[in-house]
């Protein structure tokens, strides 16, 4: 698997873990250090264990959302990538920004940082061909 398949894989891994409330799959994306969090709506979070916490407290929401990754675009800088994706939740889109880090030969999540963004199905972009690299 090329670096973009996988650190399109690892962002797979991070919207699946979501769905699933899965707070262990969750913690073994994130990288180890270095990390930092914007949910919608909320200050910046800034470290692992504060970042992970967030997601312990969302993920074990009753009503957490169910949230789908459409479109997402890979870009590669050497040991960093970002992907740029549209997150759709309950019938509303924000647009999503996740960074990844490569540690010990792996992808590992070190920034997510989501917000609103004015659009509807018909306004979703197009799959990539290609991410930019």
């Amino acid at each position: 698997m090329g670096d973009e398949e996988a650190v399109l894989f690892a962002n797979d891994r991070f919207y699946i873990a979501f769905t699933a409330r899965d707070i262990k799959a969750m913690e073994e994306l994130w990288a180890t250090s270095g990390v930092i969090c914007i949910h919608p709506g909320w200050q910046p979070l800034y470290g692992r264990e504060e970042v992970l916490e967030s997601w312990q407290a969302i993920l074990g929401e009753e009503g957490a959302p169910a949230v789908k990754c459409r479109v997402p675009h890979a870009t590669l800088h050497g040991d960093t990538a970002i992907v740029i994706c549209i997150e759709e939740l309950d019938g509303a889109f924000l647009c999503a920004t996740n960074v990844f880090v490569r540690e010990d030969g792996d992808w590992h999540m070190a920034h997510h940082h989501a917000g609103p963004v004015h659009m509807d199905e018909s306004d979703l972009p197009e799959e990539p061909d290609v991410a930019v690299n």
